[in-house]
């Protein structure tokens, strides 16, 4: 084939595709944001096509004019064949030619080192010559700006001899990364003009499903291209005339190699992220990133979306990166294949450092100690509340997060477990603190021979509001005040557990404040006289009885026993105080 022929065929498929799956390189319709379509959804978007080596500087191993000849001179412009005539604007009137030195005094293999910039997938490379094409050619790229280079195409009449390739392999998907050897291009004729153009995807089988072949998508990627000039066409050898000798007469002006248009045919990089490249701060190109994708070539997502591994896009798919969903309370997040597998493929985004004290994968419920506030949506910075379980009514420091209901100790009740609960009265226990009170029915337990027939003959129960006096403190044996906590009976009398708040008076050293007994004979109590109930607190002045088997505080139908009042503490603490200087009656 010609192969003008076919560089015309390789700018018409590279450009004007038929469609999207046979060529993914394809030139998206304007639009205000080529990466979104109408509707604002993201699409697959790609840079334009162009010319990649246009303007950029080729490194040359050998120029003619250095040092200057008879026709190579680089003061004069008619006689200048600089290495920047490789990527100047080229037209039909004015090929300008960059020329090597006459291969006479220089090694045949002249190189020619072209650098990009950053990545782009390359789709041709095309030399037009202003010389003879070289009898022996080879094309390479790198993928990380010149550090490595792999071969991308060989040209020869003599693959196995120069290369070590066969002439024309058979391309198959197992080798469709390798470089082949063609003598195609080698012909001597045309002398000038004639070109040599590589396709990358030509002959590939997976160029036809680009999208799904990671393969081609690397074998299509350069930074650097360089192409190396092995073995020139002599003249001589084909019965051709020397032109006239430029150095003496040792050799021929025909030696050389002299390129008038290096071109790089391809797109910038951006895995279908971004619609253009752009000169960065530091004046480096870069892919315009979009579809939260950021990186030289769009090729990791952004901090914070990762609720889905990165992708390339395809003519499906836009593959945008997926923010993770953290209810507004993270700034950071990090992927999990393992959660993204079990989503079935649809998020797989694990947030970090959950702030407004929530916790879990999504910062979605509170942390140890906090329950929702459900007048507030999950992405409310108060959407947390503090437990503030009770530390003595509460059996732990966590409640239920959606009710706020703390666990409670037997007998405690109450959203933090702060009061006791009906039928439980509080004890000054820390381990249980609210216990039980019993069922009281004193005319019960008392046998019919032991109730008097008539109360009122007995005893006279105590009604309306009694005077504290000198008189009364001073003749009772003690007087203190007491909580009841709990009753049992043994034998004809009531046993109640009481909790003695205050001691104004005792003759007994060993009541003090704190747990005790007071014992008051069932027959009293029977004509409520006392008259007392559990979990009240009581005034309680009587007269000391206290037998060995009972012991402890005794009361009876002589005792006072009355409901506490808060303005009696005053007054008692007064009486106190002239017990103590001697004013109590003499019995």
């Amino acid at each position: 084939m010609d192969p003008l022929h076919l560089w015309r065929l390789l700018l018409t498929a590279c450009v004007f595709g038929s469609s999207q799956t046979v060529n993914p390189f394809v030139v998206q319709q304007t639009a205000s944001d080529p990466c979104y379509d109408e509707n604002g959804a993201p699409r697959r978007c790609i840079p334009e096509f162009v010319n990649a080596a246009f303007g950029k500087e080729v490194q040359a191993s050998s120029t003619c004019g250095k040092p200057p000849t008879r026709h190579c001179d680089a003061s004069e412009p008619r006689k200048a064949h600089p290495a920047a005539y490789l990527t100047d604007l080229n037209t039909a009137s004015n090929m300008t030619c960059w020329r090597s030195e006459s291969l006479h005094h220089t090694p045949h293999n002249i190189t020619l080192t072209l650098s990009l910039g950053k990545k782009f997938e390359v789709i041709y490379v095309s030399l037009q010559f202003c010389s003879p094409r070289p009898e022996s050619a080879a094309i390479f790229k790198s993928m990380d700006h010149g550090k490595t280079w792999v071969p991308y195409q060989y040209y020869s009449s003599q693959c196995r001899k120069i290369y070590g390739k066969p002439n024309k392999a058979t391309v198959t998907k197992q080798n469709e990364q390798e470089a082949l050897c063609t003598d195609g291009h080698t012909d001597l004729y045309p002398l000038t003009g004639g070109l040599i153009a590589f396709s990358t995807l030509d002959g590939r089988p997976s160029a036809q499903d680009f999208d799904s072949s990671p393969v081609l998508q690397d074998w299509v990627t350069a930074t650097d291209i360089r192409v190396i000039f092995s073995r020139p066409h002599l003249f001589r050898e084909l019965g051709g005339r020397d032109n006239e000798e430029d150095d003496g007469g040792t050799g021929s002006s025909s030696y050389y190699y002299a390129v008038g248009e290096f071109q790089v045919g391809g797109r910038c990089k951006c895995n279908g992220h971004a619609a253009r490249c752009v000169k960065d701060k530091e004046g480096k190109l870069v892919c315009d990133c979009k579809h939260n994708t950021e990186g030289p070539e769009c090729d990791r997502c952004k901090p914070f979306h990762y609720d889905r591994p990165w992708q390339r896009a395809n003519a499906k798919e836009a593959n945008e990166c997926l923010a993770c969903n953290c209810n507004l309370h993270a700034r950071r997040c990090r992927f999990n294949m393992e959660l993204y597998k079990l989503s079935g493929r649809k998020s797989g985004g694990v947030c970090l450092n959950c702030r407004h004290n929530t916790a879990g994968r999504h910062c979605h419920y509170c942390k140890e100690g906090f329950y929702r506030d459900m007048s507030k949506p999950i992405t409310d910075r108060k959407a947390c509340k503090a437990c503030d379980c009770h530390p003595v009514g509460a059996a732990g420091k966590t409640c239920n997060q959606t009710t706020g209901q703390c666990p409670c100790k037997d007998g405690v009740t109450g959203l933090t477990c702060n009061r006791c609960a009906k039928g439980y009265q509080q004890s000054r226990s820390p381990v249980a603190p609210c216990i039980k009170i019993p069922a009281i029915n004193p005319t019960s337990v008392v046998t019919s021979t032991e109730e008097p027939a008539d109360c009122d003959s007995y005893c006279k129960p105590a009604k309306g509001n009694y005077k504290i006096n000198m008189k009364k403190y001073c003749k009772k044996d003690y007087v203190v005040q007491v909580n009841v906590l709990d009753m049992e009976t043994v034998a004809n009398w009531a046993k109640f557990t009481v909790n003695v708040l205050s001691v104004y008076k005792c003759r007994d050293e060993r009541v003090k404040r704190g747990d005790n007994f007071l014992w008051i004979h069932m027959k009293d109590l029977a004509c409520k006289c006392p008259k007392i109930q559990i979990s009240r607190k009581y005034l309680v002045m009587g007269i000391s009885e206290n037998p060995t088997d009972r012991p402890g505080l005794m009361a009876d139908k002589n005792s006072l026993v009355i409901q506490w009042r808060d303005a009696w503490t005053r007054r008692l603490r007064k009486l106190q105080r002239r017990e103590k200087k001697g004013k109590c009656l003499k019995p």
